[in-house]
């Protein structure tokens, strides 16, 4: 295999513009494999995220009802965080999960892992389904959260998917792939 046929930029130089905990910029200077070189290439680095989407012993699903700053929007979404250093995937979801609604339990898979944006992030979002989840505590909500929750039935969930009232891509996709998967949208 051509060196070239993987498409990787060589980076030249870069300078980090920008550092806190949960983001990083930097500029990158790149020279491409057909020789092109982009001296203001931007990249933006993360944590990897988790995302949740729980469902009840009683088949509800646990929603959260939030503003979201960048749209300036209050919309429904699933239950998400950031993986914080040394924690695992699951271990992350379970916590975020238990922190922002108080529901825990139940059985866990992994239903996808996902790029926020594969051309300017470095951070993967790590997707999770938890069935039969209870309501073990209140909500553990940081100074800077407030959400509320809101238990939804498969159909209501269904109709915010259709309508397009879920705005996060990275909380849609597997709620789309869930519903596909299990076939759900021949039932409703």
């Amino acid at each position: 295999m051509d060196k070239h046929d993987d498409k990787k930029w060589e980076i030249i130089d870069s300078v980090y513009l920008f550092e806190r905990p949960w983001l990083t910029a930097r500029r990158d200077h790149v020279r491409l494999p057909n020789g092109v070189e982009h001296k203001e290439y931007y990249v933006l680095e993360y944590p990897d995220w988790v995302n949740v989407i729980a469902i009840t012993e009683s088949g509800d699903f646990v929603m959260e009802r939030q503003y979201r700053h960048g749209l300036q929007w209050t919309g429904y979404e699933i239950c998400a965080g950031v993986c914080e250093s040394g924690e695992s995937p699951l271990e992350a979801a379970q916590r975020e999960l238990y922190e922002e609604t108080g529901f825990g339990g139940g059985t866990w898979t992994k239903l996808m892992t996902i790029s926020p944006n594969t051309s300017t992030n470095t951070n993967l979002c790590h997707c999770f389904l938890a069935e039969g989840v209870k309501q073990l505590s209140t909500q553990h909500l940081e100074p800077t959260e407030d959400i509320s929750i809101e238990l939804m039935s498969r159909e209501k969930v269904w109709s915010l998917l259709e309508h397009d009232e879920i705005r996060q891509a990275l909380m849609a996709a597997p709620l789309w792939k869930l519903f596909v998967k299990k076939q759900w949208t021949k039932n409703i």
